[in-house]
């Protein structure tokens, strides 16, 4: 802790540093650049002689501070999750750091982690923080009680439902995270002057106006390199962060461990667990991937336990994950509104399949006035467009004749995207039977989610009509819940479905009218 805390300063300061190196350099006397190293070395190993914690039978308290003393007591039944997390640092060392979360939203500075501990005592230390879930033998009450508790009760165990394969990483540049880490950098390097850089160098300045394709071949040369270079970041960041993935349930908690250099050990109470997203984007879903997420009580609302793996990776493991709270094989009648005709059940609804899972049972369709919402609603950017481009033809404004041409381009465009939104538009509710009634509901197209919430995990309900919908006969509904992102919503749904919705999910929660 004495080599990590100095260190740790140092790197954080690193811009002030270099700032006195270059006043030391220019006023010919290097040595002035020494002293804020050795200050803030300093101020590294004070932390170390000002941090203390404390576990008694109640609390867990975390004591740090040199000028000023700070105290972040946690109660010990409000511990949801334990994450372990070390650096290459920390790794060389035998270190680690443990954050314990409450499920609250905290400051940088209010984080409750307890920085640089032995790894040898990291596992009697969860262990005894996660013993109120009942994953753990609790130890004793003792203040030191992380020396008390045998490691051999608190080792990793459980049912393997996913992990990481190599393969996996060609869906990396099929995200959005190459882009954001090549966004800054390139944006550092034009606030800098790179743009003037490259304006102003030879091959820029001998083109002319005959240089037509020239210029095409350099463009495109640009664009491959920022695609490569976007890439490459992907599936780096994607290396670091999910290397070595596993993920294990065993019956009260899951266990994830994953990281190249900075390794991290999420563990998380199943008893705060309400269901699961399948996330697929647009570039995912066209590759047949997906990404998996927990919808839990106080975590964060985008708990990712699985990152883009095939598709059928994923349904595997949500599968596994909702096994223990449905009877494994079993494939429930499927839900049909009372209100609905037999001609219209018959087009709507969709069969039965035989041992189908949440992740791959067929939803049902919203009919035709949900379509043409979604085509309505993509034509107004088409209107928008061509009353501008008009608009300005009146004016006197002389538009190339190409111009013409982008409505066209636009609405076949949106066209496109309000057919996609549509058939990604459904619903299914699934009842009990020794297990809990599942809501799957599914909307998006750009960034599409398919959500399987569970009944007893949904406090309330709203069920709100715009006017355009008034219009058509639908409605929106919304399961409220304190998990995930709180609401989940059921759209345009046809409006006399929209109550037996809520009483085939939570039976009585209507009332009576």
């Amino acid at each position: 802790m004495l080599v990590v805390y100095p260190i740790t300063e140092i790197v954080k300061y690193i811009p002030v540093l270099l700032g006195t190196l270059i006043v030391g350099t220019t006023s010919g006397n290097p040595l002035w650049s020494l002293i804020p190293v050795v200050l803030i070395a300093g101020f590294g190993v004070a932390r170390f002689f000002t941090t203390s914690y404390r576990i008694d039978a109640d609390h867990v308290q975390l004591r740090t501070g040199i000028v000023q003393r700070r105290t972040l007591s946690v109660p010990r039944p409000r511990i949801r999750s334990v994450d372990v997390e070390a650096d290459l640092l920390h790794r060389i060392l035998g270190l680690a750091v443990l954050a314990i979360g409450t499920g609250n939203q905290t400051a940088k500075g209010e984080e409750f982690k307890l920085d640089a501990l032995d790894t040898s005592r990291i596992p009697a230390l969860r262990a005894e923080l996660l013993a109120h879930t009942g994953s753990y033998a609790p130890g004793s009450t003792d203040p030191v009680v992380a020396h008390h508790v045998s490691p051999s009760d608190s080792t990793e165990s459980g049912v393997e439902i996913g992990h990481w394969r190599a393969a996996w990483v060609r869906y990396a540049p099929l995200s959005l995270t190459g882009l954001a880490i090549i966004a800054p950098i390139a944006g550092l390097g034009a606030q800098y002057g790179l743009i003037d850089v490259l304006s102003s160098s030879a091959p820029v300045e001998h083109i002319d106006d005959d240089s037509t394709p020239v210029v095409v071949i350099i463009i495109a040369g640009l664009t491959l390199l920022s695609l490569a270079l976007v890439s490459l970041a992907a599936c780096g960041q994607y290396l670091a962060t999910w290397f070595g993935l596993r993920v294990l349930d065993n019956g009260t908690t899951l266990h994830l461990r994953h990281g190249l250099f900075t390794t991290r050990q999420i563990t998380l109470d199943l008893a705060r667990f309400r269901g699961a997203t399948l996330s697929e984007p647009l570039l995912l879903r066209a590759a047949r991937a997906a990404q998996l997420e927990m919808i839990m009580t106080g975590e964060n609302p985008r708990q990712k336990i699985l990152p883009q793996a095939p598709r059928t990776a994923v349904e595997r493991t949500l599968d596994e994950l909702l096994r223990t709270r449905r009877r494994p094989g079993d494939t429930p009648p499927p839900f049909t509104s009372p209100s609905l005709t037999k001609a219209s059940t018959e087009s709507a609804a969709p069969q039965p399949i035989s041992g189908a899972t949440l992740g791959t049972i067929e939803l049902y369709r919203h009919g035709p006035a949900a379509r043409r919402r979604r085509y309505t609603k993509a034509a107004w950017p088409v209107i928008i467009l061509l009353t501008a481009m008009l608009v300005l033809v009146f004016t006197g404004v002389d538009l190339p004749g190409w111009t013409w041409t982008l409505p066209v381009s636009l609405a076949i465009v949106m066209a496109i995207l309000a057919e996609d939104r549509y058939r990604g538009l459904g619903h299914r509710v699934l009842p009990g039977t020794t297990g809990p009634t599942w809501l799957i509901t599914r909307r998006g197209s750009l960034d599409r989610n398919r959500d399987c919430l569970e009944a007893p995990g949904i406090i309330g309900w709203t069920v709100r009509q715009t006017f355009w919908q008034r219009r058509s006969g639908l409605a929106s509904v919304v399961a409220a819940t304190a998990a995930g992102k709180k609401a989940y919503l059921v759209d345009d749904i046809p409006h006399d479905q929209a109550l037996a919705l809520i009483e085939a999910v939570t039976p009585g929660r209507l009332g009576h009218r």
